[in-house]
């Protein structure tokens, strides 16, 4: 079981950065790939990033290619996303997620919401222009 807190969200000016982070409780936070999600008003929730469990491997939805960075701290179970150059269009409900690995232990980065097996409540993160 792992529970999911995420901080950092705030209101910021376009073309401007902020930083999310995501707590993570349990000791298995090294063995789970994890993403980030999010969600307009109206709109369905969407794929931003992932990382695999050992930080090594990195995937990005195009529309954040380039603007956004996501890292981890497997000794403070802590996931980031750094998100330089925001726009409005950034304005969003950010989640992180937990993808547990499988019987085998095998873990793949993926973009699908329905792979991922824990939430946290998300922060909201507002991109004035």
């Amino acid at each position: 079981q792992v529970q999911l807190v995420e901080s950092g969200g705030g209101l910021v000016q376009a073309g401007g950065s902020l930083r999310l982070s995501c707590a993570a409780s349990g000791r298995t936070f090294s063995t789970y790939a994890l993403g980030w999600f999010r969600q307009a008003p109206g709109k369905e929730r969407e794929f931003v990033g992932a990382i695999s469990r050992g930080g090594s491997s990195t995937y990005y939805a195009d529309s954040v290619k380039g603007r956004f960075t996501i890292s981890r701290d497997n000794a403070k179970n802590t996931v980031f996303l750094q998100m330089n150059s925001l726009t409005p269009e950034d304005t969003a409900v950010y989640y992180c997620a937990a993808d547990a690995p499988d019987r085998w232990g095998i873990v793949a980065l993926t973009s699908a919401i329905t792979a991922y097996d824990y939430w946290g409540q998300g922060t909201q993160v507002t991109v004035s222009s």
